[in-house]
């Protein structure tokens, strides 16, 4: 692990190509909402999955408060396909997301953006 970064530096690195942002969430709580451009690897599933980010420059792990994203972070660094990657968990986690950005909702990802209802009923 590399560290940590702050939230307004992660928002920067989103407009750059190269960083995988991984939220380590649980599927459910992930796609009820989300920081736009993140990847969902469920924290119990990641020491199965962690090959899926190989060849990843830039990695940076994401939570709901910042704490077991730094254990994520952790792991991901220790992965032999992993060790030339930079690899960050996000400071504050999604609730420190939340206090400055928006966060992508499943609603709003289905709808291009639009608010609403899922349903016209």
């Amino acid at each position: 692990m590399d560290g940590e970064i702050t939230v307004e530096d992660v928002r920067d690195l989103l407009e750059s190509d190269g960083v995988r942002i991984v939220d380590i969430r649980d599927e459910h709580s992930f796609r009820r909402e989300r920081i736009p451009g993140s990847e969902n690897l469920p924290f119990p599933e990641l020491p199965g999955r962690v090959e899926e980010l190989d060849g990843a420059d830039r990695i940076v792990t994401v939570c709901p408060h910042g704490k077991a994203s730094v254990q994520a972070a952790r792991l991901i660094g220790s992965y032999e396909g992993a060790t030339d990657a930079r690899v960050e968990s996000m400071t504050g986690g999604l609730e420190a997301w939340a206090d400055r950005y928006e966060l992508e909702s499943a609603a709003t990802a289905d709808s291009g953006g639009a608010e609403g209802p899922d349903a016209p009923f």
